[in-house]
This record gives C-alpha cells, sequence and structure tokens, in this order.
C-alpha cells in the first residue's frame, strides 16, 4: 500500500473536490462560480500531492510553455468571468500537459484524441 504523508492526503482531498467543483459546474450550464473554486481547488491540490518545487517545474519547462499557458490562462479567464472559452482554453491546456504522464499519456495517445487535439491546436496558431 502505498503510504501518504498528512499534506498529500490533505492535497487528494482538495485535488478530489477540484474535480468535483469542475464536473458540476459543467453540468449546471457553466456556473462562474463553481468553475472558478473547482479551479482553485486543482491547482492547489496538486500543489499538495506533489509539492511546490515540483509543481513550478511541471508547470513550467521550456517545452511545455504552450500547454501552460493555454491552462493557466484558461483559469484565468474563468476567473475573470467567461467560463465556456476558459474551460475550452483549460481543456486544450490539460490534454497538452499531460499527455506525456504515463498512464494518462497512454489515453490521450489514441490516435483519434490526438489527432483531434492536433486539429484544434492547428486552427488555434496565430499567423
Amino acid at each position: 500500500m502505498i503510504s501518504l504523508t498528512d499534506s498529500q492526503k490533505i492535497g487528494m482531498g482538495l485535488t478530489g473536490f477540484g474535480v468535483f467543483f469542475l464536473f458540476f459546474g459543467m453540468m449546471l450550464f457553466f456556473d462562474k462560480a463553481l468553475l472558478a473554486i473547482g479551479n482553485i481547488l486543482f491547482v492547489s491540490g496538486l500543489s499538495f500531492v506533489i509539492g511546490l518545487e515540483r509543481t513550478f517545474r511541471f508547470f513550467f519547462q521550456r517545452h511545455k510553455a504552450k500547454a501552460t499557458s493555454f491552462f493557466l490562462g484558461g483559469v484565468f479567464v474563468v476567473l475573470i468571468g467567461w467560463p465556456i472559452i476558459g474551460v475550452i482554453l483549460e481543456i486544450y491546456g490539460f490534454f497538452l500537459l499531460f499527455r506525456r504522464v504515463p498512464v494518462l499519456g497512454s489515453l490521450l495517445s489514441l490516435p483519434w484524441i490526438r489527432n483531434l487535439v492536433d486539429k484544434i491546436g492547428e486552427s488555434n496558431n496565430m499567423v
């Protein structure tokens, strides 16, 4: 069995509540308040689980700059009050960020998901 420290247990709870609030916010027609709470809880829970330094290193790597900007930009857009656009940006950033994570990366590397994300990415390029 995996042993967790107290801060990791708190982080798991925060991340779980964050995912719940994000899901519930989308079910209630993109409620701004629930999505904002979910985003804050998810990001803070992630930092509790893996630590502040590893969270910073995960998000702010040079090859993940585009993914991080989409994900954190989506969080910011949700916080300022445009939930649908923000969630779309977050989902795109999430796919770009987590496609190299072992278990989740193999799911996101399925051909039809990868083609969809690549097609969306090509249409968002500024000329």
